[in-house]
């Protein structure tokens, strides 16, 4: 176990606790802390939000797809630390390996994947997230991220989002996207399409209403998720 991933882990939630975080869903039985959940599920996120849905989702049976690049190795650990389980593998490296291991030993779980990482382009959608689904025939969830005015990096590629000590945090969950078993190349590219223009518009929601602080209708506090789930 790597000490530098467990302090990760343990700095990252107290900061998170501090934040007024709120979700709004388009299709709440989509959002896996609900008993209606009806998944499992895809769940794409841009990587420069990465580090907030696992901090809120612990014990939802839930696997993220984290590259092989070797800084990985803590964010695995620290990813392990919020209660989800990895898969080492990314579209440039390792891709099917980690799709045979997703398909032998996590075919019933929902996955996290950053469908931009692990080196972009930033906000660029690759196909990967479009063949896992075809292959287990689950959905794909967009899911939007937003922060009021955070921090960034802007030496890094994906111009990570830090979010301010007690500022807004805001998730939207976007309308899910079911992908045929069996694709043509028109068609992925066409699915690819859709998906990143479905995770554009549910980030930018995100991010407007993380700056503006609304009140939106069935939106309720995105905080971690206890051992019973949210009964809606």
């Amino acid at each position: 176990m790597s000490w530098g991933g467990t302090l990760l882990a343990f700095g990252i939630r107290a900061w998170m606790r501090t934040l007024d975080a709120r979700i709004a869903c388009y299709q709440t039985n989509m959002d896996p802390a609900v008993a209606s959940f009806q998944g499992p599920a895809i769940y794409i996120v841009w990587h420069e939000y990465l580090a907030l849905p696992p901090c809120n989702r612990r014990g939802c049976d839930v696997t993220m797809l984290l590259s092989q690049h070797r800084d990985a190795h803590w964010l695995t650990e620290m990813i392990s630390q919020f209660g989800f389980k990895t898969v080492r593998g990314s579209t440039s490296k390792g891709g099917v390996k980690a799709i045979l291991q997703i398909t032998r030993e996590f075919r019933n779980t929902s996955l996290v994947i950053t469908p931009d990482g692990p080196r972009g382009p930033r906000r660029e959608l690759t196909s990967g997230c479009i063949y896992i689904a075809g292959l287990l025939g689950i959905p794909i969830v967009p899911l939007g991220c937003g922060f009021d005015r955070p921090w960034r990096n802007p030496k890094s590629w994906d111009q990570f989002a830090i979010p301010r000590p007690s500022s807004r945090a805001r998730i939207v969950l976007g309308p899910a996207i079911y992908v045929p078993r069996k694709q043509t190349k028109e068609q992925i590219a066409e699915i690819r399409q859709y998906a990143e223009t479905l995770l554009h518009a549910v980030t930018l929601e995100s991010e407007t209403w993380a700056a503006d602080g609304s009140l939106r209708i069935g939106e309720r506090a995105f905080y971690p998720v206890p051992q019973e789930s949210i009964p809606l």
